[in-house]
């Protein structure tokens, strides 16, 4: 069934002396690139603007902002007439010329989008008519060819507001055409990091099922357990919203929920659908925390005997970009708040796991496939797999989401722990 089951968290204990090393890629340009970073505001609040999409113009490499709406793009070199594309749901699309120097830092300011559709007649079932027409579009919409994606994935839990696990990697993505499903879709990690609390008390981890496997279990385009099936639509209730613009194309706003119980729980949220293409662009999606036992069912795999468990809130948000005539899958970002007691004891500890993947360049040309022996597995834990924080170089020319400062400052403060 669509929306069902598709995430799942392990509790389990972790040993935390225990690092693996993954193994590396070997850069053909070795350290040879340039960074070019910035941050990005709202011109008019002036407020840091997160998820903001940073990309050179005339390529597919990219990234996105951090929390503090900072970036860094490292490419191999900077020519004349080079540009960035800054874009932003919301805000209208700005490009700039990189500059000759690239020791300052950029400061860009995007102006909120006002978009006005033309009028007209919202009939009944017209939002679930224009759903039902972009999975139609689907393979006119997005790529038919086989894929291989580098992508930059991190996973991070809190418990209460402290940092007690930062895993990151860089990844390798192969994606089959999106006429099939994701059956054959595969992540590999090429490099990771990873840092856990070494208190006894903070060995109770948590991760997300699949981790990195998140770029193709969330891929609701191409997921039919995540998309919306023809055939159950009419348990679906769709409601078209004010329209807004992504890369500077308007958008339908849909807004969706179940209007019929089911024996799991469902999900309600938000899609966006590029006006001239019926296009997929973003969605965004909630699980439904009215039946807790159902809830906890969608989510919890296993615990440890006497460990109590209530979840709170899950929200998913999964966008596209599109290159030329195309779209590819760009940002995931998962979020998991819940709470965790032991009986008989009086206070429950709160839990935050997130977990976002980026897309920071596409490969359409010799691609192959990646085996199931390389592949990352769903049973996997991450920061079982690769290394600890300690090389301050550890990405070398891989772009990457630029870590917050409360996150840098967590990852000092765990540094601090094990010297």
């Amino acid at each position: 069934m669509p929306l069902k089951n598709y995430t799942v968290i392990v509790i389990s204990f972790l040993l935390l002396t225990n690092y693996v090393f993954a193994p590396a890629q070997t850069n053909d340009n070795g350290k040879d690139f340039v960074t070019i970073s910035g941050i990005v505001k709202d011109r008019r609040t002036n407020r840091n603007l997160e998820s903001v999409n940073i990309s050179m113009v005339g390529t597919r490499i990219g990234t996105v902002t951090n929390a503090d709406g900072r970036f860094s793009l490292k490419i191999k070199s900077v020519k004349p007439g080079d540009v960035l594309e800054i874009s932003c749901m919301g805000y209208q699309n700005v490009k700039i010329p990189v500059p000759a120097d690239l020791s300052q830092e950029l400061a860009i300011h995007l102006t909120q989008s006002s978009i006005l559709l033309k009028e007209i007649i919202v009939l009944p079932n017209e939002a679930k008519k224009l759903v039902m027409a972009a999975m139609e579009r689907i393979e006119t919409n997005y790529s038919l060819d086989k894929n291989r994606m580098t992508g930059f994935y991190r996973e991070t839990v809190q418990k209460g507001r402290r940092y007690i696990n930062i895993s990151e990697a860089v990844t390798e993505l192969y994606k089959t055409p999106y006429i099939q499903n994701v059956s054959a879709d595969r992540v590999q990690i090429l490099k990771g990091r990873s840092l856990l609390s070494p208190k006894a008390s903070d060995t109770l981890a948590v991760k997300l099922r699949g981790g990195p496997n998140l770029a193709v279990i969330c891929d609701f385009v191409k997921n039919p357990d995540m998309l919306f099936e023809k055939e159950i639509f009419d348990i679906y209730n769709f409601v078209l919203n004010d329209p807004v613009s992504i890369d500077d194309r308007e958008q339908y706003t849909i807004l969706f929920e179940p209007i019929v119980t089911q024996s799991y729980a469902m999900y309600y949220g938000v899609m966006y659908i590029d006006k001239e293409t019926l296009t997929f662009t973003r969605a965004e999606f909630y699980l439904d925390m009215s039946d807790l036992n159902k809830a906890t069912s969608s989510i919890l795999y296993k615990k440890p005997i006497g460990l109590r468990f209530k979840p709170e809130e899950l929200s998913i948000t999964v966008s596209y970009k599109r290159h030329g005539e195309r779209s590819y899958l760009n940002y995931v970002r998962n979020e998991i708040r819940f709470k965790c007691d032991w009986k008989r004891r009086l206070f429950a500890t709160n839990y935050t796991v997130i977990s976002e993947s980026v897309v920071t360049d596409i490969k359409e040309t010799d691609i192959e496939s990646i085996t199931y022996k390389d592949s990352f597995k769903t049973s996997q834990i991450l920061s079982d797999k690769v290394s600890n924080f300690y090389d301050e170089n550890f990405w070398e020319d891989y772009n990457i989401i630029e870590p917050s400062e409360s996150l840098e400052d967590a990852v000092n403060k765990l540094k601090k722990k094990y010297d």
